[in-house]
């Protein structure tokens, strides 16, 4: 009895290990599984096939009050991008994207934006010095059938700014579905700096986006995942084009890039590790232009980057690994392990002569920190600013007109954050108590905060006071921002006090 007890209990212990060594090895393969799934890697696999699609420069006219203006209407559209079928899309005046603006310091613009798409929606003109009432944030919604006409004068450095969807709690949705495009400001200094600028010739928009696929052409909306940060594609759009080549016919060409992703951070550089020259960032040129082989960009960042071409030579930009400041496994499951090939330049067999970057590019007025008037402080932690989420009859802060503020900027959690600021232009003083490098000198509205680092930048809240209309700061990651990482500030008169935001969250102009 005693020896068969024995040996029955043996076999419950034998089996008992054999079930759990099994779920080790099952749970083994399925973590390795989804180790390996989470990393994308297109070097060296992408067939440039397509001609990379340029978008239209957008018709202005000049009305009787001397202002020039844009007309934009949203509206649904359908593109088959080769993916096993047409894909449902929103453009603006197309099927995806939207034109180009561009417009002169000093002139006075009108954009007239009708909404073609069945549900509100608004325009941000995301890197733009205007009033908070023309600014496209979440208090500007535009009804479906209505139009917003906004209006301001530009009063800023020529620069690569672009303009998307900002209804709170949709903006992701409304971005990945297409809406978005480029607005280019030119003033007098930049024209007469040999830079390439014949726009579609040697001066090249390039709108990178990331997008998911299902097999019948559908976008793929999940905005599940691991790393917490949203859509992550495995599929590259420039300019909506998959698999894009750009012919050059001239030594040198300028490429305005723009990460127009959801939540995807780049580090462009080229596939030979050639070097190209850094020649301005979010809010315009630099003093002089960086000789560098890599740039790094979050959600919302662009760079203006000159880059020279032998003749019959191809040239692939590629996006390496990002630096996000993660953690090994933090780094794995947001994108910080991807490597994708981006856009193939072609030579002609002859290309016209282009002058050499110049030395110096254009001054740059340093804020004095010794001015500033407020040090605020901005701690970015899981879906909150400061441990608060955005709420729309909410403002923050009031900032007077007029002033120099600091605001000093950490990440305290394991995921990616990207920290835009509307209105402003700002630089940066330090990050993590250093002084930044070349790329971060210049003018920027946007930039990744990475972990165990603080950023303190420095502003100028010039014009537009308003203390009941709210300019917003947020993480430019959609899906955070969306999920409440965002706040409000006003810009107030001296001595005047913040008031309260519209009722309604938002309303729009008819015509």
């Amino acid at each position: 009895m005693a020896g068969g007890g024995s040996r029955r209990w043996l076999a419950v212990l034998l089996g008992v290990c054999s079930v759990l060594l099994l779920l080790c090895g099952v749970g083994t393969a399925v973590g390795t599984w989804v180790w390996t799934s989470n990393a994308v890697d297109t070097s060296g696999k992408v067939d440039f096939v397509n001609r990379l699609a340029v978008p239209p420069l957008a018709q202005s006219r000049i009305d009787d009050r001397g202002r020039r203006v844009f007309d934009l209407r949203a509206q649904p559209g359908r593109r088959d991008f080769g993916q096993g079928g047409p894909t449902d899309t929103w453009g603006f005046n197309g099927d995806y994207l939207g034109p180009t603006l561009r417009a002169n310091r000093g002139e006075q613009v009108v954009v007239n934006v009708v909404n073609g798409i069945g549900e509100p929606t608004s325009v941000h003109w995301h890197g733009m010095h205007l009033p908070a009432a023309m600014d496209g944030g979440p208090h500007q919604m535009v009804r479906p059938g209505a139009t917003w006409s906004p209006h301001w004068t530009v009063d800023q450095p020529a620069a690569t700014l672009w303009y998307h969807p900002h209804p709170h709690g949709r903006t992701a949705e409304h971005v990945y579905r297409g809406m978005a495009g480029m607005f280019l400001l030119d003033d007098e200094p930049s024209a007469g700096l040999p830079l390439p600028r014949r726009y579609g010739v040697d001066d090249i928009p390039v709108i990178v986006q990331d997008r998911k696929f299902e097999s019948d052409g559908r976008l793929d909306t999940d905005q599940g995942g691991i790393g917490g940060t949203g859509i992550l594609g495995d599929t590259l759009l420039v300019n909506g084009t998959v698999g894009p080549y750009l012919d050059v016919s001239t030594e040198r060409v300028r490429l305005r890039l723009l990460n127009g992703s959801n939540a995807r951070t780049y580090d462009f550089g080229f596939a030979d590790d050639r070097t190209f020259a850094l020649v301005g960032t979010d809010g315009g040129l630099l003093e002089r232009p960086h000789r560098t082989g890599r740039i790094r960009l979050s959600p919302g960042e662009r760079a203006e980057i000159v880059v020279t071409v032998r003749p019959a030579e191809r040239a692939v930009l590629r996006s390496y690994p990002p630096n996000q400041g993660l953690e090994f496994l933090g780094g794995r499951f947001t994108g910080g392990d991807d490597t994708f090939d981006v856009l193939e330049l072609r030579a002609g067999n002859r290309l016209a002569p282009s002058p050499e970057v110049p030395d110096r590019l254009t001054p740059v007025e340093r804020l004095d920190p010794a001015t500033a008037t407020e040090t605020r402080r901005f701690r970015l932690n899981g879906r909150e600013i400061n441990g608060r989420k955005m709420d729309l009859d909410r403002i923050d802060f009031a900032v007077t007109r007029g002033a120099t503020e600091i605001w000093e900027i950490e990440k305290q959690d394991a995921t990616p954050h990207s920290f835009h600021v509307h209105d402003v232009q700002f630089q940066v003083l330090s990050v993590d108590g250093r002084q930044p490098p070349p790329e971060l000198r210049g003018w920027k509205d946007t930039i990744l905060v990475t972990g165990g680092e603080e950023i303190r930048i420095i502003a100028r809240f010039a014009d537009h006071a308003d203390p009941n209309m709210p300019y917003m700061f947020h993480c430019h990651l959609l899906l955070h921002e969306d999920q409440g990482m965002m706040g409000q500030f006003v810009v107030v008169e001296p001595g005047q006090r913040a008031g309260r935001p519209p009722s309604g969250h938002g309303h729009a102009e008819h015509r």
